[in-house]
């Protein structure tokens, strides 16, 4: 885990990071806790809440097909794109500083968002709250583990934190589609405005300011190239879906990012104040955790999305109506989330995180077995629950081992490194899938040959989660090291 860092009173009324003062008030601490859960829970809300209310969009704003995918796509390259920086910056430039700051720009704009007229206005305002969340999500992250002392109150103060972010996930479809219906697509993107204004006031308040004092400056050219690589390289995965794998409008933008990812790395090995030490890549607890995470979040980050497809297009269930049938499959990963910080105090955080994406592929491989006409009990409710269980009990493990290996000076990068491996994965994996998937229909929307698509993406993704499971057994160390 990252060294416990509270905050001490320095000369100019700043506070130093790397300094050790007086234990903060529990309820304090669970005041920062909850400001921080609160910032995680709006940047992953928005990840999927949009979905439902795509067609009400598309009605008002006569958005073209192309349009309608780059709500989406705005948001997750923006998001994909500046996380890694965004991680830095909150070392560099005070993690209080940069949530704020996130925050503040998520909120105003969802607001535009909110009030768009024309198409490139919703569109701007989508990339916009894409950079806002990619500068907020790993600032929650370093706040958390540096209000918590390192141990299992911090373990479960993660806990929280990944039951909250998976629930922003999971409560996606049932938000938007509440809100959609009972008022308008607006509402979608509005209801992020007094939330965040809550929270805004909230963490001005509670939090309190920290960052790494070591006379580190932004690597610039890293920024640049990282930024330009994620993002390019998230552009071409989101193509995929209207391109296919093989159109160049695909190939070129997935080559280029991973020129410039390669640039970067070159780039890191040689500059004196890397913004990605390459250091922390030959630490196993890091190093292993994101490429589980990476793995985990190709698989799992998928399962709403299939789910929701499966209750509507098969099952003939009302947009609202699958989001009710997922509150289960919700409520499941909080609880995931909730019991791992228990078993791993008693075995160990590797133990935990292979357990719960063995548990999480049992509940893939049953998904698999879908029909066409399949009863809610066993179609919807009991895989979704497993998956949702295993997803939770392996998410924090992962989270608490990929923070463990640096300093105080470190926690925020490596919050943006975590947060960066779990979204590029869910975007890879969606589009692999997705192309899974609708190899078997063939063209065909007939319930039958949606469903066997539907069913294929799920035992793929089961086979991915198994192969994560063997990624940890060989790679994650049984020991935490630092740097």
């Amino acid at each position: 885990m990252t060294p416990m860092v509270h905050a001490s009173s320095s000369p100019s009324g700043q506070v130093s990071a790397t300094r050790l003062p007086a234990a903060r008030k529990p309820s304090r601490t669970w005041a920062v806790v909850l400001a921080a859960c609160a910032g995680q829970f709006l940047v992953v809300l928005d990840v999927s809440v949009v979905n439902v209310a795509l067609p009400s969009m598309r009605a008002d704003l006569a958005l073209s097909a192309i349009g309608l995918q780059w709500v989406v796509n705005a948001y997750a390259i923006a998001f994909a794109g500046f996380m890694l920086l965004g991680g830095r910056a909150a070392d560099l430039f005070g993690r209080k500083r940069t949530f704020l700051t996130g925050l503040g720009l998520f909120t105003a704009a969802s607001l535009a968002g909110g009030l768009a007229q024309e198409d490139w206005h919703l569109l701007a305002a989508r990339a916009a709250q894409g950079l806002g969340a990619a500068v907020l999500a790993p600032a929650t992250l370093t706040i958390l583990t540096s209000a918590v002392p390192e141990g299992p109150a911090r373990n479960r103060a993660i806990g929280t934190w990944s039951a909250v972010g998976a629930g922003g996930g999971a409560a996606g479809g049932l938000v938007g589609g509440v809100l959609t219906d009972a008022l308008s697509w607006r509402w979608v993107l509005l209801i992020n405005v007094p939330v965040g204004a809550l929270v805004l006031a909230c963490a001005a308040l509670w939090l309190v300011e920290s960052h790494a004092r070591d006379g580190r400056r932004l690597d610039l050219p890293g920024a640049l190239l990282v930024t330009a690589g994620l993002a390019t390289l998230a552009y071409g995965i989101v193509q995929t879906e209207a391109q296919g794998w093989a159109a160049a409008a695909t190939v070129v933008p997935l080559v280029t990012g991973l020129a410039l990812l390669g640039v970067f790395v070159a780039v890191e090995a040689r500059t004196k104040a890397p913004l990605m030490p390459l250091k922390f890549f030959r630490v196993r607890a890091v190093s292993a955790a994101n490429a589980a995470m990476f793995v985990n979040g190709s698989a799992l980050f998928c399962m709403w999305f299939f789910m929701t497809l499966y209750a509507q297009n098969v099952l003939g269930y009302t947009p609202l109506g699958a989001g009710l049938a997922l509150v289960p499959s919700s409520l499941a990963i909080v609880i995931g989330s909730k019991l791992a910080p228990r078993l791993m105090a008693r075995a160990g955080a590797g133990r935990v995180a292979i357990t719960g994406t063995l548990v999480a592929a049992g509940g893939m491989a049953w998904q698999s077995t879908m029909s066409a006409g399949g009863p809610y009990l066993t179609a919807v409710l009991g895989p979704g629950v497993v998956m949702m269980v295993g997803a939770g009990l392996a998410s924090t493990p992962l989270a608490s081992l990929a923070t463990s290996g640096g300093g105080a000076g470190d926690a925020g990068l490596l919050s943006g490194l975590i947060n960066t491996s779990r979204t590029m994965g869910g975007a890879l994996g969606l589009a692999v899938l997705s192309t899974v998937a609708a190899s078997r229909t063939a063209g065909a929307a007939t319930p039958e040959a949606l469903t066997a698509g539907y069913a294929l993406a799920f035992r793929v993704g089961a086979g991915a989660l198994l192969g994560g499971v063997l990624l940890m057994l060989v790679w994650l160390p049984r020991r935490t090291q630092r740097t």
